[in-house]
Formats: C-alpha cells, structure tokens, sequence
C-alpha cells in the first residue's frame, strides 16, 4: 500500500469500534451464551468492516485473503491442542483419574486454604512444566472439581487456577512466550527472568494475600456438610486405586522431558483410556448399555469418550455436572471463535489498521513511564484486536525495539514489559485464542472468572507503576570518550 492509501486513525478504530458496541450489546441479550455463536457472527461481521476499508484503501482482494489465511496459520497449533485436551478431558473422566483427584483433594484441603492453596499447586506445576494450558487442563480441572464441592465460587477458583498457572508459565525458562519475549527483544533468557521478579514477584504476593484473605472471610459451612455425601458418592460410583494418579505424574514427566504439548496430551489421553480398561470396568459397562459385548463396549466408551458427549451418573446431584464432558465435539464452538477471531485480526493487519493504531499510542509517548505504559497498552490491544498472545508479544516487541533503545533502555526492559502485559492479559479477552481455550476447558465464561484472575490484573499495573516510579529501569551505560 502507499502512503496515499495508508488509513486514517478514525479509518482504523471504526471496526473496533463496531466490535466494542455489538459484544456489549450479545453479553446483554444472550447472557453466558454469547460464545455460542452471537460473538462469532460479530467478529466476523466486524472482519468484514475491516476488509471493506482495506479493499477501499486499494488492497488486493487476494491479499486481503492471504492476510487472513497466514492469521489463522498462527492459531492452527492452539486449535489441535484444543482439540486434544478434549479427548484427554474424556478418558481421564471415565478412568477416574479427575474424580480420584478430586476425592483426594476434599480429603487433604481445608476450604479456608483451599484458593491460596490451588495457587502454589498451580505455579509450581506450570513452573515445572512451563505450560499453562497442560497445567489447566490436568491439575486445574480436578482443581475446579474440589472447589465447586466445597461450595466456592466458580468464578474465584477458576481465578486462582488461572493466576498460578500463568505465574508458572511466564517465570518458567520452559515456556514459549518466555523464550519468545526476549528473543523479540533482544535480551537473554535468564536475565529476562530475573528481571520479571521485580513486576511479578510483588504482583503474585498481592495475589496470594488477596486469595489467602477470600478465603478465611468466605462462608463455606453450609456446603462442608455436604462433602461427606460427595466421598461416598464417588466411592460408590468409580474405583479410587492410587495407582491412578500415576498418569498425571507420568504425564508431567514426559512434559519436563520438553516433549511438545501435542504428542504430550495425546500420550496423557491414551493412558487414560488404557487405566479406564483396567479400572473402571463397570464405568464402561454402564455407559456402553445392555447387550454389547465388552470388547465393542470398551471401544465405543473410548471412542465416545474421546470425541462427544459422556455423563457419569453419581448417587448424590451436586456433582454430577462435574462428571460429564463433551469431548473434542464440545471444543467446536471455541475453535469456531478461534477462528473467527484469526479471521477479524487478518483483515485488521491487512490494511495497516492494527499499526495505524499503534502509530498513534507510540506518539504519546514522552517519558519512560509512558513508554511502559505504551507497550503495555499495544499488547493488550493486540490480544484484543488480533486474538493472539504471540502476536501481542512478537509485533508489539518489533514496533517498540528501536524506541526502547533510544530511550536508552536495556531489551530486558521490552521483554519484561512484553511478558508483563503480552502473556498475562491474553486469557482475559474471551476470543483470544487463551481466553477462549481456558473459558472452554474450565466450563467458566472469560468475564466470569475475569475479576478474580488477580495476578493477570496487577502485574500490567505493576509494571506501570515502577516505569513511572523510575524504579529497576536498567539502563544501557553511556561509554565515556577518551580526553
């Protein structure tokens, strides 16, 4: 495009515009069920906007579509782990893998340390694995499990599940955006981790104050005299042997080993239907029906287990909602969100919306601080508007390298800003491909679990705040010419 043809500001924010107005306006009609379809009629229609301005601009129709197709190129890896954790969902519900690990969990955890609790549990093990989404989709669904028993709000554990798992995430030197963030920038990766301790560190202390204060003041009595009723349910209904556990710990094993997500979870969901075989002999009977054989019942659980829908009838109501799944056929509607939104951030790129947006936060840059707060605004504009948190983190860190060094500054000061904003508010926007994937494998819509996810809250304001404060700035040293 030339510079004749380069959009205006005003251009640039009306499909952001129109976006803003009609998901407010689908959270008013349809309630929780926007991600059924409403939101992705308007990212689409809102993509169309986008590529209508482009089009007017002169760009190419077949470049419009490249745009959008390269997009979406970026999210097909998030799709199949999507899918995946869908399966894996399934045969660790029939095996009794997630109800071994929630009857255990009610047993050892105290409802007033519970949130505080399923923090740490969280970090670390995100930490060891460096992977949010397997940390979320094992130890996070059992997690949620034991504090809907306990009668906590679902919002708030999904919020604690979220916090540890992405403080986990962002510290771990085995994780992607903790590679990518300095590799955009230009820093070195454990100097980049270091220096997230000072945003971070006092970000995951005000969260775990906040978790650890909830959850003396909350008032769970009226549910706790219900968790007997939901042990002997379980009991009554799977085979608890310890051995079960064995399967998520192999599967962290084999992730700590730095075999990719995709072969790790498909490994996960095969053992999971391998112990639901040598388990959970009568679970597989009673969902096959009468007059199956046990070779074909065993193959159509598993099967079904794997792609649709599974509900496992327990003698106590409560929880029954907890033991049922919907396979990989119940990710589809996240996909076609994912996929919506790939098609709304292609268009936007394609006519140079994105970065006349962008162009215009850099200008008001003025002082460090601002420079900070810049960054950090662009990054969540990205994860909002190109539904991405590597974009978010690759583009932002492109645009701002050159200004972040004639201001002076050293590339840790990018990557940490990048990591504090890029990575931790991508699970916040419900079609990011992050916010939409967490939504679907917790059960708790985006804005619902939104308030509570207290690190991803502080930690960009955190980082503001020092960038104002002046404080752990790391400077690149002027060399001093010789007399």
């Amino acid at each position: 495009m030339t510079n004749k043809n380069l959009p205006t500001l005003f251009q640039a924010i009306i499909p952001i515009l129109f976006l803003a107005f009609f998901l407010t306006i689908n959270v008013l009609v349809f309630k929780e069920n926007t991600l059924s379809g409403a939101n992705q009629i308007i990212l689409l229609l809102s993509a169309a906007i986008a590529g209508l301005i482009s089009v007017r601009l002169k760009l190419s129709w077949t470049g419009l579509l490249n745009a959008i197709k390269k997009n979406i190129s970026v999210a097909i890896p998030s799709i199949l782990i999507l899918l995946i954790i869908g399966s894996l969902a399934g045969t660790w519900l029939i095996s009794g893998i997630v109800p071994v690990m929630i009857y255990y969990g009610i047993k050892i955890i105290h409802p007033s340390i519970f949130l505080f609790a399923a923090v740490i549990v969280c970090s670390i093990v995100s930490l060891v694995t460096g992977s949010s989404w397997s940390t979320i989709a094992t130890i996070g669904i059992a997690l949620l499990g034991i504090g809907q028993t306990l009668g906590i709000n679902e919002g708030l554990v999904a919020g604690a599940i979220i916090s540890g798992a992405y403080f986990g995430d962002k510290m771990s030197p085995l994780s992607d955006t903790t590679n990518l963030a300095p590799a955009v920038a230009g820093a070195d990766l454990f100097t980049h981790i270091r220096y997230m301790i000072f945003t971070t560190g006092p970000s995951m202390i005000l969260t775990l104050i906040i978790f650890f204060v909830i959850g003396f003041t909350n008032n769970n009595s009226p549910v706790e005299t219900n968790v007997e009723g939901v042990i002997a349910a379980i009991e009554k209904s799977f085979n608890l042997n310890p051995l079960l556990l064995l399967v998520p710990v192999i599967l962290l094993i084999v992730i700590i080993k730095k075999v990719p997500a995709l072969p790790s979870l498909l490994i996960g969901t095969l053992l999971g239907a391998i112990a639901a075989l040598v388990f959970q002999p009568q679970i597989i009977k009673e969902l096959a029906g009468e007059g199956i054989s046990r070779l074909s019942a065993s193959y159509i659980v598993i099967m079904r287990a794997m792609f649709g829908d599974i509900h496992i009838e327990t003698a106590n109501s409560m929880i029954n909602e907890l033991f049922s799944t919907g396979g990989m056929a119940g990710m589809l509607n996240t996909v076609w969100l994912i996929l919506s939104a790939m098609v709304f951030g292609g268009a936007m790129e394609a006519g140079g919306l994105l970065a006349r947006i962008t162009k215009a936060l850099i200008s008001l840059v003025n002082s460090t601080g601002s420079l900070i707060a810049s960054t950090i605004a662009t990054c969540i504009f990205f994860n909002v508007t190109a539904s991405d948190q590597y974009i978010s983190i690759v583009v932002p860190g492109r645009m701002f390298s050159q200004t972040y060094k004639d201001k002076g500054l050293k590339p840790e000061v990018l990557s940490r800003t990048l990591e504090d904003a890029g990575t931790l508010t991508s699970v916040l926007v419900p079609w990011n491909t992050c916010g939409a994937t967490q939504a679907r494998i917790l059960g708790v819509p985006t804005l619902t679990y939104l308030p509570y996810c207290f690190l991803n809250l502080i930690n960009p304001v955190m980082a503001i705040i020092l960038g104002y404060a002046n404080f752990k700035i790391r400077r690149i040293k002027k060399r001093q010419t010789p007399p």
